[in-house]
């Protein structure tokens, strides 16, 4: 009886068909990348400082440039280990008071200013921004701070229980329905978080589109790898991935044409519901079928194939079967499936700490963006670039290397960048974004093998639920990259230079 590839062999492995597939599933990859990193320009923390009343005014009326401003009216940088003073606190100074003079205001009421009384931000915030972001509309700074980590939490929540939920659903009733039902759901949620009013029901709907959005990924990095033939099938899994890369290259661009967070949401959003077409042009795996038994309508699918790519179906298709080492009578997969027999768990546990590992790295090393005082656009879109070449990479080696080497060689190459960064100095901004961008791309590498690893280790019937139990471990990581961020900022004042030195890229309009 004839499998599944033996029949591509004949009818195409990665024909029109397959071709026409590809692209559109292609795009729910490019959808994703914003889902995953979009923290970094929605919670974007721009320079700011505690709004005083009365000190606009004065600075009109003393004709005061923006830096005479802030060496008079806001306090400094305090004694080491404070919290940014100067960003959280401020003199208690009636600033409308008509004795203060122009040239140094604070000299006839104490002799230091340092003496002067501090007090809390009670009036707000001001921020040196044109744009905004969920940190400037909810006053996610001083004290506040860890909101903006328990918004990222909240989607990371969501990949931790949606990576496993969707992979089963996907195995139980279908990787096209899973598909479509998750990419609906995530675009109605994507645009309900742009309009969220407030910042509680901002985390409910961050935190429900984590559940579906990742699900929807891998679904479609189950379906399209198990359309072509084998020949194909490494190519295609890690072109796939590459099109997330494509996703962040546009993030960088879009979110520097369009600085405010709720229109920046809106449009990674709005064409999400375009994905939907995929009902038409990408259908059910024969794969998936065959292994629930459905064998007619796997031939009707393998048929198609045949008349989409120009070939003829070969005379016994009608005897198609799936030919794996699994029962195959086996038609309701469940988690302990990924524990049932020794290989299975040892890839189990091996695949969750390499997705473990290159999640942490990988997260963090985005988050590290523009925390070294450079263009946060240009840093993002830097780093978004290198993976371009990391796809290169496994393509032209993995089958003279094979996967084991060029994961070990990857995550030391990674491993290595990242332990150069600690030496670097805050002022050499070219050699900390050559080592990221060096680190980056060897994490890359290592994401895009245990991605396809882990498709090729899991039989067909639990293909879905494999690798969503190793992402779902990643995704849980993914809550560390705002310390591990601010770990690399080098403390408090360093950290302050570089926000004021990258407010000035945002666009002015």
């Amino acid at each position: 009886m004839p499998s599944v590839d033996d029949v591509l062999e004949q009818v195409g492995e990665f024909g029109w068909f397959q071709k026409q597939a590809f692209l559109n599933l292609c795009l729910t990859s490019v959808a994703f990348a914003p889902i995953y990193v979009g923290i970094v320009f929605l919670g974007f923390t721009p320079d700011h400082r505690c709004r005083s009343p009365g000190v606009a005014e004065l600075s009109q009326r003393c004709g005061w440039s923006l830096a005479e401003e802030l060496n008079y009216t806001v306090p400094g940088l305090g004694p080491a280990g404070q919290a940014f003073p100067r960003q959280c606190r401020r003199y208690e100074v009636d600033w409308n008071q008509s004795t203060l003079g122009c040239e140094d205001p604070l000299a006839g009421l104490a002799a230091n200013s340092s003496h002067l009384p501090l007090g809390p931000c009670q009036y707000g915030w001001v921020y040196d921004t044109p744009g905004s972001s969920i940190v400037t509309e909810f006053n996610l700074v001083c004290e506040a701070a860890w909101k903006v980590d328990l918004f990222q939490s909240c989607v990371n929540v969501g990949f931790f229980v949606g990576s496993m939920g969707i992979g089963y659903i996907a195995d139980r009733f279908g990787r096209k329905l899973c598909l479509l039902a998750t990419t609906l759901i995530n675009a109605v949620l994507g645009v309900l978080t742009a309009v969220a009013p407030d910042y509680v029901s901002l985390l409910v709907f961050r935190l429900l589109q984590g559940l579906v959005s990742k699900g929807s990924w891998m679904a479609g990095y189950t379906l399209i790898t198990e359309f072509v033939g084998l020949g194909y099938r490494k190519t295609v899994a890690i072109l796939y991935q590459t099109a997330f890369s494509v996703g962040l290259v546009l993030l960088s661009g879009l979110a520097y044409a369009v600085p405010h967070w709720r229109s920046l949401q809106l449009a990674v959003s709005l064409p999400i519901f375009l994905l939907l077409l995929c009902y038409w042009f990408v259908p059910e795996s024969p794969r998936w079928l065959l292994s629930q038994k459905r064998n007619t309508q796997a031939i009707k699918i393998m048929d198609r194939i045949a008349q989409k790519n120009g070939k003829l179906p070969p005379a016994d298709l009608k005897m198609l079967s799936l030919e794996e080492e699994v029962v195959t009578e086996r038609l309701s997969p469940s988690f302990l499936d990924l524990f049932r027999t020794q290989n299975l768990r040892k890839y189990t546990f091996i695949l969750m700490y390499l997705w473990f590992t290159s999640s942490v790295l990988y997260q963090g090393l985005i988050m590290h963006v523009g925390a070294t005082g450079g263009s946060l656009y240009l840093d993002f879109l830097y780093s978004a670039l290198v993976e371009f070449p990391a796809a290169f990479v496994i393509l032209l080696i993995i089958d003279r290397f094979g996967r084991l080497y060029l994961l070990a060689g990857s995550n030391l190459l990674a491993g290595a960048a990242c332990f150069f960064m600690i030496f670097i100095s805050h002022d050499l901004h070219w050699l900390s974004i050559v080592a990221a961008c060096i680190g980056r791309m060897g994490i890359t590498i290592v994401f895009q093998m245990v991605c396809l690893v882990s498709a090729e280790l899991y039989p067909t019937f639990i293909s879905g639920t494999g690798p969503g139990c190793g992402g779902n471990v990643a995704a849980s990581s993914g809550d560390q990259r705002g310390r591990f961020a601010r770990d690399h900022r080098g403390g408090g004042e360093a950290g302050e230079e570089s926000k004021a030195q990258r407010q000035h890229d945002l666009p002015s309009g």
